[in-house]
């Protein structure tokens, strides 16, 4: 997947569409698969419910 998934422009704004690592902080975004939220630098994963 490339970075261009990651972010959604619109005017001069810019969102990010996924969540970032709580561990690893900025510029490492959690993977998003059907029942969690998984980092894959460093292991954390956030079940959701």
């Amino acid at each position: 997947m490339s970075v261009k998934n990651y972010y959604k422009v619109s005017g001069e704004s810019i969102e990010r569409l996924r969540q970032f690592c709580p561990r690893c902080g900025q510029g490492v975004f959690l993977a998003e698969h059907k029942n969690r939220l998984t980092c894959g630098k460093c292991g954390y994963t956030e079940f959701k419910k």
